[in-house]
Formats: structure tokens, sequence, C-alpha cells
């Protein structure tokens, strides 16, 4: 599928509605709750990339897969976690919290590329870094002083420790020669989460009703969307993939809003601020300079 630019950037704001969805519809489950909405979430993405992939790629995709290397595995592993730690991230806290909390990921990948690649950072992302820290630590001192639990928002910052590892392994896979295919390491990812959630998400609680939502989330919030980011990515530069996907966070805090009736604290926005404020500023000059 070839894309033109224009059509490429509709299509990303597309993909990140898809993924916006999670948060409300999580709330609007019966009896299903965290690991077992996690699995079930990553079990439906299972099913639908099985299908999904062929059509991408042909079905010559499985047997590529088997000489992916190590670097292939290493990534699914990091999808699981990406996968994993959000779901049970949403059941724990607030919406807003983990996308806010997801959206220092680029500029913790741009550190933790600095430190196990040798990639140089300027000094915009430094400034970009520390005030980003700021606002996700000024959220964290408003919820402790407001005697609310932290360990929702710990979980979510799991989310982009793990995508931060991905790309590093993915760009150092590329340093050597040996590109990642992210398509099959989302569905490994997904396999793995599921595997690893089983256990734990039993007995089964879900309703019908839960179950369809699920499958939704599967297919049109994970599967789908994940496919059609990898080709977006082909087209798109770097900054702008980064400044689309914040469209993320504003997408799925207004719609937990609207969905569900979550409204979101001040001092949440206020750090969130901080952190999408400074990744624009960060991209916009990075982008600037470019050009």
């Amino acid at each position: 599928m070839k894309l033109s630019h224009n059509r490429a950037v509709l299509l990303m704001v597309a993909v990140t509605l898809m993924w916006s969805i999670a948060g409300v519809v999580t709330r609007h489950l019966d009896s299903a709750r965290s690991f077992e909405v996690t699995f079930w979430r990553s079990f439906f993405t299972v099913l639908a990339l099985l299908v999904i992939l062929p059509l991408f790629q042909g079905r010559a995709v499985f047997r590529r897969m088997r000489s992916g290397g190590a670097s292939l595995w290493i990534s699914g592993v990091c999808w699981c976690g990406m996968f994993t730690f959000f779901m049970v991230a949403i059941t724990l806290t607030s919406v807003a919290n983990v996308l806010l909390s997801m959206a220092i990921g680029p500029l913790l990948t741009a550190l933790a590329a600095r430190l196990f690649i040798g990639h140089r950072i300027p000094r915009r992302t430094w400034f970009a870094i520390v005030v980003a820290g700021a606002g996700i630590a000024y959220m964290f001192g408003s919820q402790i002083g407001d005697g609310v639990s932290l360990t929702g928002t710990l979980v979510a910052l799991c989310v982009p420790i793990a995508g931060a590892a991905n790309w590093t392994v993915t760009q150092h896979a590329h340093a050597r020669g040996h590109d990642v295919d992210l398509i099959p390491a989302v569905l490994l990812g997904a396999v793995f989460s599921a595997l690893l959630t089983l256990p734990l998400a039993l007995p089964f609680q879900a309703s019908t009703h839960d179950l369809v939502l699920l499958a939704g989330l599967g297919v049109v919030q994970l599967a789908i969307p994940s496919a059609l980011a990898v080709l977006c990515a082909r087209v798109l530069k770097a900054p702008e993939v980064s400044l689309l996907g914040l469209l993320e966070v504003i997408f799925g805090i207004l719609l937990a809003w609207v969905g569900a009736n979550e409204v979101p604290g001040p001092n949440v926005l206020a750090g969130g601020a901080l952190v999408i404020g400074a990744l624009v500023t960060n991209e916009l000059i990075g982008w600037r300079n470019r050009q």
C-alpha cells in the first residue's frame, strides 16, 4: 500500500483515534477486571493479526519470523510489556493519568538511545527531558498530597520505559543491518501478553457484553491501528509521527470525559501540560532545524 503524505497524516490521525478508545471502553465493562481484561484484549489481538499479517505481507511472513533473530523476539517481549502494563494501569487509575504518563515516551527513548547506543542528544532535548520530568514529578506529588494511590501511575510509566527499550533494540539491530519487522513483533508481543496474563486471569468472570467490547479493543484499538501505524511511519518523518501520536492523549482524555464522565483533575492536567509542551517544543524546534 502506497500513501501520499497527506493521506498518511489523515491515516495517522485515525490511528490515534482508534488507539484512544481503550480507556472509555474499559470503563463500560461489567465484570472483567485487571489481568482478565489484559488477557482478552491480547488474545483477540492475536486472532486479528493472524488474519491481518498474511493480507499485508503474504503467507511467507510466518516463515520469515523464524529467522527474525534475537532482536525480533526481544522486541516482542517489549511489546508484551507495553500491552500488559497499559491495560493493567487503565484498570488501576484514571485514563488521563495513564495517557499523560505515557506521553513522556519519546523523551525516554532519546535518553535510552544516548545511554545504550551512543546517540547524541541535542541541548533542546535535554531541556525537554528535565521539563517533562518535572511535570511527571508534579503529578506524583499532587497525588501523594491528595492521598491517591500511585500504583496505577507507576505501572503506566512502565509503558514508555518498555517502548524506549523496544525502539533502542530495533535501532541497534538496524545499525547492524538486521531490521526488525514491527508487525510480526506486535504479534509476538500479543502472544506473550496473553500467555503471561492467562494464569492471573483465571477464573474468568467476563460477561458476553465484556467479551464483545474486549474483542473490539483487540481488533480495532490494537491490531488494525498497529498495522496502519507501520505504514504511516514509512511515509511520515519521526517528528511528525511523534506529534500526531500526541493526539491519542487528547482524544483519550476527551472520550473518557464525555463517554465515562471521568473528569481529569487540575493537577494532572497541569503536570501533563508540562510533559506535552516539552515534547511539542522539542519536536518543532528539531523539525525547524532540519528544514
